[in-house]
């Protein structure tokens, strides 16, 4: 059984949307249907493409100011269902979840944030809550879905897909999901250092 996986469905929630376009192009030529939310939403359909808003799929809309946009099980169950698993797919059909192949994430600047103001409530405003959960998830399921965590990884999708079109090997979407870790590791780092003073 092959372990290649074609891109058909991508969530992209980023906070920093320079060189995105380049990435969107690529994917918009293999008809890969856009999810988003908020800014990213208004800034993909601003080019052109068509992209979903996250809130016709889950029902609800983008609340507590916007700390609560993602999280939901329509969210994480398109993403961490299991496409070899028939339970799994059985479920998502079940809750009508949708498969998401792939994610791509840019978090808010927490660190920016701490090096700019000493505002307590604008530096907790900017610990990112659904974009690190979706990166976790979405490199838990690198057997099935390609992360893409930050924006000095835009590119590296792209050259893939100007390379072999929207499929992955798993190789790959290893070496996202290594990334995502790496990124997630040294974001919670982060915000622990300041928690604890340093």
């Amino acid at each position: 059984m092959t372990t290649d996986r074609t891109i058909k469905t991508a969530l992209i929630s980023v906070y920093h949307k320079d060189g995105l376009d380049e990435l969107l192009a690529e994917l918009h030529k293999h008809g890969v249907e856009f999810l988003s939310t908020g800014g990213t939403q208004a800034f993909i359909t601003s080019l052109g493409y068509p992209c979903k808003k996250v809130e016709d799929l889950t029902s609800y809309p983008s609340i507590l100011g916007g700390r609560v946009k993602t999280l939901h099980p329509k969210v994480f169950g398109g993403i961490l269902g299991r496409r070899a698993l028939e339970g799994d797919q059985a479920e998502m059909a079940h809750y009508a979840i949708p498969k998401i192949d792939l994610v791509v994430v840019d978090l808010y600047p927490f660190e920016d944030t701490v090096a700019s103001t000493t505002d307590e409530n604008a530096i907790i405003e900017k610990i990112d809550i659904g974009g690190i959960s979706l990166i976790r998830a979405a490199a838990k399921n690198f057997e099935d879905v390609v992360i893409v965590p930050g924006k000095a990884e835009y590119a590296s999708l792209t050259d893939i897909i100007r390379t072999q079109g929207a499929t992955t090997t798993k190789q790959q979407r290893r070496w996202f999901a290594e990334r995502a870790f790496a990124i997630s590791s040294h974001y919670d780092t982060a915000i622990h250092q300041w928690f604890a003073g340093n």
